[in-house]
């Protein structure tokens, strides 16, 4: 019997040994190269549009507009926003809602971005939630950046074709806080989403709040 617990003692400790072996390809194939390799492009992408003093206001707007579209997902960030409501919409109110909340988020997400005009943008890992669901962490400092910060891109996709669907800025991302603001705004209108529709056209053409 002593033997045979000896032997079960070494089996279970060579179990443990090779599933602490492997623990770190596990961490590392947790990683996703591509996701990440499209966020850094991306990221560095939307901050350099921000830095460039040769471009007009209008321009710099227009060209943060392309590349927001070539980046970011932003029929289904559209759709993820309204949520509850997103069933009961009418095409009316569908089509006035995108019109608005992309007037509204580009000023936000502008806003956001351009703290980090001009720094330098370094991917530093990434989380694979499941596939073709991966959160990034970036770093960015330099400049006026008085110590790094971390930024996370939420991205969806697979192989060489990715979208972000939500951006994390000090610990708060902004879609899903969006959504709880939005959602209960047309609660408290009982439902009525052109309440949220006269809201967001009216603060597109206010500075854009701090979230």
């Amino acid at each position: 019997m002593a033997q045979m617990n000896r032997r079960l003692f070494g089996a279970a400790m060579i179990a443990a040994a090779a599933s602490l072996a492997s623990a770190p390809a596990q961490a590392q194939a947790a990683r996703d190269a591509n996701a990440e390799r499209f966020v850094q492009d991306g990221a560095q992408r939307v901050i350099s549009v921000l830095a460039d003093r040769s471009l007009s206001e209008q321009a710099k707007e227009q060209s943060f507009r392309r590349v927001i579209d070539d980046v970011a997902d932003v029929p289904k960030i559209t759709t993820f926003v309204l949520g509850k409501y997103a069933r009961t919409i009418t095409p009316r109110q569908r089509t006035q809602f995108a019109a608005a909340f992309r007037a509204y988020a580009e000023r936000v997400y502008r806003n956001r971005l351009d703290d980090y005009r001009g720094e330098v943008v370094k991917v530093t890992g990434s989380t694979v939630r499941k596939p073709g669901d991966v959160i990034v962490t970036t770093q960015i400092s330099g400049g006026q950046v008085s110590q790094p910060e971390v930024v996370r891109w939420r991205v969806m996709g697979g192989g060489s074709s990715w979208k972000a669907v939500d951006v994390q800025f000090r610990g708060v991302w902004l879609a899903i806080t969006q959504q709880q603001d939005f959602v209960s705004t047309v609660d408290n209108a009982r439902g009525d989403i052109d309440v949220l529709i006269a809201r967001l056209n009216r603060d597109a053409k206010l500075p854009p709040p701090r979230i």
